[in-house]
């Protein structure tokens, strides 16, 4: 089922239990996924549906990290309701193995299509492109620090 019918038939079930918190935050992730579905005059893929929640959530905790230098620790604890909410849509995180796996399939690839030359720290772009890729095929969901600093470790090495 694909993120946002998942998401309708909650709304349905947050109505009827009368849940207004997840009710709204369901309604406001809904709206997102429209107005990107609107932008781009065609029906989302699941990687884009996945790339607009992880964007709502980075929003989240920045929100979180703003109210608990304000000083508001009741509007932090909701942001990370929402986020808690947000992320049961998600495929889970990545295992650091799994992180490696992608890193080491990407480095593979390339050092193949270079003729079996090793790339480098100054092909981190290029690894980071190809991480990515191999990350969305494979369905895992990895945060972007996370992998920078896999991807940067392993071009380290000779």
């Amino acid at each position: 089922m694909a993120i946002a019918q998942k998401i309708d038939a909650d709304i349905i079930v947050a109505m009827k239990a009368k849940d207004e918190h997840k009710l709204t935050t369901l309604r406001m992730v809904k709206s997102a996924l429209k107005s990107k579905a609107i932008d781009k005059r065609a029906e989302l893929t699941d990687a884009e549906e996945s790339q607009i929640l992880t964007t709502l959530i980075k929003q989240r905790k920045e929100s979180v990290e703003s109210f608990l230098k304000g000083n508001r620790p009741e509007l932090a604890q909701k942001e990370r309701q929402e986020i808690a909410m947000i992320e049961g849509y998600l495929p889970q995180m990545a295992t650091e193995e799994q992180v490696r796996a992608v890193v080491q399939k990407a480095i593979d690839q390339l050092t193949q299509n270079a003729g079996g030359v090793r790339p480098g720290p100054k092909d981190m772009g290029t690894a980071m492109k190809v991480a990515q890729q191999w990350s969305l095929a494979d369905g895992l969901r990895i945060e972007g620090k996370t992998l920078s600093e896999m991807v940067k470790a392993e071009l380290a090495k000779q």
